[in-house]
């Protein structure tokens, strides 16, 4: 469906309406009395998301942001699904599953109370994806827009087989300077330290980012936050069906070598993923469903 038709079934009076937007993607803006959004049907993805009152965006989006069919959008809330990282079959198929780069369904949208948006959209198995994913299943994610930002992740076993899948909100936060930023919550925890060969190594007091940061952190307690000097504000992070978190910043060199990156972006943001990874694996049964939540709130100081 177009953006126009989109809009005419799903749009709500001075609160939500469907635009076109590049590459003639939906998108669903969103300025209700608590906050504004902006939601790609393409990836099913936050791309901006203010509180009222706000002048910084919560979000990271690239400026040089691919927005081509079967390709990501650098930024926002990337939905990995139904696995994160490379191919765990080593069979050639793409890093973080299949969702991110696909046009998904909007379902519904709902206007809970003037300053609360609900919207939901899904993905569900059909042949393409069954040749990727031998699976029946029904994939929504549920994005409620007011003071914060909530996003729940509700994967569906529509088949007679069990299955497996690790999954991430792989959220980038914008920051004001990547040389004042903190990361706490995951003192002491463990981590599996990617940029040092799946290292498995235990955080020293809280995290900052001096250099390419890649950690997949394990047993996370469900409340993590990120402390932002440069736009003078706390960033609190609630997890709910999640005992990973990931923490990822490129630094220089992949920013630079990165299409979608510009050379310096990586003083920009910051990725405090909350996920399924490493031992954390959800088994699905049939005919059972799985949630992972996270909720974003900004706070000054």
């Amino acid at each position: 469906m177009t953006a126009a038709q989109l809009n005419q079934e799903f749009g709500i009076a001075d609160q939500l309406q469907i635009v076109e937007g590049k590459s003639l993607f939906p998108m669903i803006e969103i300025t209700n009395e608590q906050a504004s959004a902006r939601i790609s049907v393409y990836g099913g993805q936050v791309l901006s998301f203010k509180p009222a009152g706000e002048s910084s965006d919560l979000l990271f989006v690239s400026e040089k942001a691919y927005y081509q069919p079967g390709k990501a959008i650098k930024g926002g809330t990337p939905v990995c699904w139904p696995w994160f990282g490379p191919d765990p079959e080593g069979k050639g198929r793409a890093s973080h599953g299949f969702v991110r780069n696909r046009m998904w369904t909007l379902l519904s949208t709902e206007a809970v109370s003037a300053g609360e948006t609900k919207v939901r959209l899904g993905v569900s198995a059909n042949e393409e994806t069954k040749a990727i994913w031998p699976y029946s299943f029904e994939l929504v994610i549920e994005i409620v827009v007011a003071d914060q930002l909530s996003i729940s992740l509700i994967t569906q076993n529509t088949g007679d087989k069990a299955f497996e899948i690790t999954q991430a909100l792989h959220t980038y936060f914008q920051t004001g300077d990547i040389g004042k930023v903190e990361v706490l919550g995951l003192e002491n925890a463990g981590y599996i330290d990617k940029v040092d060969n799946g290292a498995e190594k235990t955080q020293t007091g809280i995290i900052n980012i001096t250099q390419e940061v890649d950690r997949i952190y394990t047993n996370v307690k469900p409340e993590l936050s990120v402390q932002d000097g440069g736009l003078g504000r706390r960033i609190r992070i609630s997890s709910a069906g999640s005992r990973t978190a990931v923490v990822w910043n490129p630094w220089t060199d992949i920013s630079i070598k990165s299409g979608d990156l510009t050379d310096d972006a990586y003083q920009e943001f910051v990725c405090v993923e909350t996920v399924n990874a490493a031992d954390d694996m959800i088994g699905v049964a049939p005919g059972s469903e799985y949630t992972l939540k996270a909720v974003y709130a900004i706070e000054k100081g």
